[in-house]
């Protein structure tokens, strides 16, 4: 370690630049700004190829180092000449770098292998991971930050005009902006470590895990006015997503819309046939199948029109004009769907706050981890892409559901996954009509759904996403002319409950399994 160590914080000339990039974008154009400064450009391989061509002045790596390019070009910066160069304190290592030939280099102009975009094709191999793994790219990339009072670095093509800018106004480099680009560089490292890591652990909760974010937006405020707030992205993740959604019109995005759009898309990604879900505060307060895109968003905003005052609309199929002329005569936040009307979009040009989203594919499932933020870490588990089927349901009682009721069990399930537990929802035709959510006893759901249902309760399916701990949410729908029951079982009053509904007439179903959404 070097004792009193003080970061030089002056402006730095660079006199040597040393130039190793994969994404070759704005290179040529940099380079020969570089050289009309006099600037010598130390280069390597494929760039210095390139830069050649142009008719650019570079030194190659292996004359500056005295030392070839060998293993297939897998061994070419790692040398003392080249860390030395970058590495040494200029105030200080003045003697080293003479004794050892060494030149110093001022500012680091790299990239790295595409790592991240080979793993992703589905047909490459543990060898095309491994040789896209870089190693002295990391390298100088990290030296040259490390070393930020004397060494400049550039990871990212958007960098270059910054430095060309700041040369053509000022002739040097401020510590400003060499702290600026370092603190990208180290990002950048981190980030490709990251990925190297989670590739080669094949585990499903490793022992350690990384996590890279990449800020998508800047927003408003949080969850309330007074809370500061900022959208990530899970870097390389490209699934059809609210934060991957193209925005046609409107405001910003704010905190709340994210959310509410996120809880949307995923309740819509259960169906692959023609639906629409209407989101308020995160739970479902409508959602619907039909013929068509028109005849879901009717149906499932006729389930709730009060909730959904202010909501968030998503449909997995093309948003029409007919659509449109409806929902411009009500308040709503978001429009989600695959495709518009050029006629819907006109109409909703009248309303420039409405945030109009396109997402093309919105039938594929989520992918990935749920992932759950608390104090000091994270919740992590696999998505719930549970899916019921006719044959897994158990009746339990002596009066059996009709074929028509089990399909509308299998729909309601699919909606219940997505409403936050305490949850009863009711469901007839493919269509929520009452919806009890997020209540601290069973009981208060069972109230909430029954009065969200109205007179729609009659022939309904109810169902739960636990089990009844007492037979009174049974004795409370007794009156209401319930149609059936789906529930998880399991509690040990199970038989009291189906004993119940065989004194009602009322038939139940048991799933064996839960679906929990705290």
């Amino acid at each position: 370690m070097i004792d009193n160590y003080v970061i030089n914080k002056n402006p730095i000339t660079i006199k040597r630049a040393l130039i190793s990039v994969f994404d070759k974008n704005g290179i040529e154009e940099f380079a020969k700004f570089l050289s009309e400064k006099n600037i010598e450009i130390v280069s390597t391989g494929g760039t210095s190829a390139l830069l050649k061509k142009a008719q650019i002045p570079v030194v190659e790596i292996n004359d500056f180092t005295n030392f070839p390019e060998i293993m297939g070009g897998r061994v070419k910066t790692i040398n003392p000449l080249v860390e030395g160069g970058i590495l040494a304190l200029r105030d200080q290592h003045e003697s080293d770098m003479m004794n050892n030939n060494i030149n110093q280099i001022d500012l680091v102009v790299c990239n790295l292998y595409p790592f991240t975009k080979v793993i992703k094709n589905e047909d490459h191999t543990l060898s095309d991971a491994l040789e896209n793994i870089d190693i002295g790219g990391p390298t100088m990339i990290r030296s040259a930050a490390k070393n930020v009072g004397w060494v400049v670095v550039a990871t990212n093509p958007n960098d270059y005009g910054l430095i060309v800018q700041e040369l053509n106004s000022e002739g040097e480099i401020s510590y400003n902006t060499r702290i600026s680009l370092a603190k990208k560089a180290f990002a950048t490292t981190a980030s490709y470590e990251i990925a190297i890591s989670n590739y080669m652990t094949k585990d499903e909760y490793p022992s350690q895990m990384g996590l890279t974010l990449k800020k998508h937006s800047e927003l408003r405020y949080g969850e309330n006015p007074h809370q500061s707030a900022a959208a990530y992205k899970i870097s390389g993740n490209s699934s059809n997503n609210i934060l991957n959604a193209k925005q046609l019109q409107g405001k910003k995005l704010s905190y709340n819309n994210i959310m509410d759009g996120d809880a949307a898309l995923n309740c819509l990604k259960e169906f692959t046939e023609t639906a629409c879900v209407i989101v308020k505060h995160a739970n479902p307060c409508g959602v619907s199948t039909g013929k068509s895109s028109l005849e879901a968003f009717k149906k499932a905003f006729a389930a709730d029109s009060i909730s959904a005052f202010g909501g968030i609309i998503a449909m997995n199929s093309k948003c029409t004009n007919e659509i449109a002329k409806e929902l411009d005569k009500i308040f709503i936040e978001i429009v989600i769907a695959p495709s518009f009307d050029s006629e819907a979009l006109d109409i909703f040009s009248k309303k420039k706050n409405l945030r109009i989203m396109q997402i093309k594919d919105i039938k594929s499932l989520p992918i990935g981890y749920d992932m759950r933020n608390l104090e000091g870490g994270l919740l992590i588990q696999e998505i719930n892409h549970d899916r019921l089927t006719i044959d897994e349901l158990n009746i339990v009682t002596k009066k059996s559901p009709t074929n028509e009721q089990l399909q509308s069990m299998l729909f309601g399930w699919k909606v219940l996954k997505h409403v936050k537990s305490n949850a009863i929802i009711t469901i007839k035709d493919k269509t929520t009509v009452g919806i009890g959510a997020g209540q601290v006893s069973r009981i208060d759901a069972v109230e909430i759904a029954l009065i969200k249902s109205g007179d729609n309760i009659k022939n309904s399916i109810l169902c739960s996403d636990a089990f009844f701990p007492f037979r009174d949410s049974i004795d409370r729908v007794s009156k209401s002319e319930l149609g059936a029951i789906i529930q998880p079982g399991g509690s040990i009053k199970d038989q009291e409950i189906i004993d119940a509904c065989n004194e009602y007439e009322i038939p139940m179903v048991f799933t064996g399994r839960r679906c929990f959404k705290h």
